[in-house]
């Protein structure tokens, strides 16, 4: 094991810092935390910027000398990714330090608490669980896009901007697939934060982006029991117990939780990440509409199994740690281009037999080009802006039943020919005036890949009006295939 990089040998002495001192254009106003590896303070600059009221906060590693060289490792690393970072998710990286003279990061603050005091009050009712679980599984989608593993997903890194959106912060421990990674060059051992860590984390693989997924898992059990799924381990013995002893389904803590949220939360806490849900913006999905979560065996449990199953897992994990090399050669990118949200939308009521037809050929070739892929089959219920809905058809049959009825029988082709499994099909029927939009606005929240819709026949009145799905083509954030029927 490595004692850690050179530049732990050649720090200055530190520069205490007070309140009034002006650092590199930043006056330090208020130090508002004091951490064992860094202090926060609330900085102002000394010569405003025109229409700059962003409130800024500086980190700055504390080098008394005999830290971890971890520490000092990650801070490098959190200065090497801060800069690269994009978009709501993350804190707006504004100036850094060079280690020669003070080290140091100003940043966007993020006004408000971190998710952290939420865990005294757990567990909470079911819908904020489902709601703090989708807003940081789009955060978690955001970064993973971006080519970083987090790796150390916990309450005291999440915060929300005053919209609601989650921002992911301390990036310490995190992984860029196109950054050195200093950690993993340096260190033999497991890093991460005991209760969240995956077990493949516990056994120093550090590049797939399902750990996230894992340490959010950790997180929605907490929140719905009260209760720490994995406890709280402060050895590797005790970290590798994850491996092999499985947690007590959430139902036997608290039985009034619904079996789909305990489906989709012993879903993330699988310890294969090829069990686990393949990408963030999978699991968003089926928190955002639970009446399509397919429930499995994980849903029902209200035990542990048994002790033959745990040692079982015990002998296997003995004989199959990850290969170094192995782990290296995969990547973020490599993962999310393994498990898109493909997404057919279906006319199921105005579409001839033939286009239904042709986009089901369409639909079926592109889920069987990425065996990982989730197919999110979808179709518009109109609805008028202004008066009664007419919510049952002419023999009284709900109108809404009968379009999703239709839409798993356009579907169940597609199913047979790949065999995909329930969790890899699910079936939306949308309520709205607008199909247009809500097939958009469907596609971004669901964080969708790519669309492949219909398009009927050319007419003067569609000409003049414009089309569904031209408009989708030209709105949507993702690929859109657009399939005409044949002649």
């Amino acid at each position: 094991m490595s004692t850690g990089p050179s530049s732990v040998q050649e720090l200055p002495p530190p520069t205490p810092l007070s309140p009034g001192m002006v650092l590199d254009g930043f006056r330090l106003e208020e130090r508002l935390h004091q951490g064992g590896m860094a202090n926060l303070w609330r900085v102002s600059r000394v010569q405003a910027l025109p229409d700059d009221e962003m409130p800024l906060i500086m980190k700055v590693p504390r080098i008394k000398g005999g830290e971890d060289p971890a520490t000092i490792v990650g801070f490098e690393v959190e200065q090497m990714l801060i800069p690269v970072l994009k978009g709501p998710h993350v804190p707006r990286f504004v100036a850094r330090g060079d280690w020669t003279r003070q080290a140091y990061i100003v940043m966007e603050r993020i006004e408000g608490e971190s998710l952290r005091p939420r865990l005294d009050e757990a567990p909470l009712s079911v819908d904020e669980v489902v709601d703090i679980g989708q807003r940081v599984a789009a955060a978690l989608h955001d970064l993973h896009r971006q080519h970083v593993v987090h790796l150390d997903i916990k309450p005291s890194n999440i915060m929300f901007r005053p919209d609601g959106s989650a921002v992911l912060v301390d990036f310490g421990l995190s992984r860029h697939d196109h950054l050195p990674d200093l950690l993993e060059e340096e260190f033999e051992l497991p890093m991460g934060t005991g209760p969240y860590m995956s077990p493949e984390q516990v056994q120093f693989v550090r590049n797939d982006p399902r750990s996230d997924l894992f340490a959010l898992g950790v997180m929605l059990y907490h929140l719905a029991t009260g209760e720490r799924p994995f406890g709280q381990p402060s050895s590797v013995r005790g970290l590798r117990r994850r491996l092999y002893v499985e947690p007590l389904p959430p139902r036997a803590i608290r039985p009034e939780l619904p079996p789909w949220l305990q489906e989709v939360i012993l879903h993330c806490l699988e310890v294969k990440p090829e069990r686990r849900y393949q990408s963030a913006a999978q699991l968003a999905l089926d928190l955002q509409r639970p009446e399509s979560v397919t429930l499995t065996a994980r849903a029902h449990k209200l035990e542990r199994s048994g002790a033959l199953k745990a040692f079982k897992r015990w002998f296997f994990a003995l004989g199959h740690e990850p290969q170094r090399e192995s782990a290296s050669s995969s990547s973020v990118d490599q993962q999310l281009s393994r498990s898109p949200i493909i997404m057919a939308a279906v006319d199921t009521q105005s579409a001839t037999p033939a286009l239904l037809a042709r986009l089901q050929e369409t639909a079926r070739r592109l889920v069987h080009a990425e065996p990982g892929a989730r197919l999110a089959c979808v179709s518009v219920m109109k609805t008028a802006r202004i008066g009664m809905d007419e919510l049952t058809d002419a023999q009284g049959r709900s109108v809404h039943v009968k379009q999703l009825i239709a839409l798993k029988h356009w579907a169940r082709p597609i199913s047979r020919a790949l065999s995909l499994e329930d969790a890899r099909l699910t079936f939306h029927v949308l309520e709205a005036p607008d199909a247009a939009q809500a097939i958009i606005e469907f596609a971004a929240k669901a964080g969708v890949d790519h669309i492949v819709m219909g398009a009927r026949a050319n007419s003067a009145l569609r000409r003049y009006l414009g089309s569904v799905s031209a408009q989708v083509v030209a709105e949507a954030e993702c690929s859109v295939t657009v399939v005409r029927a044949p002649g």
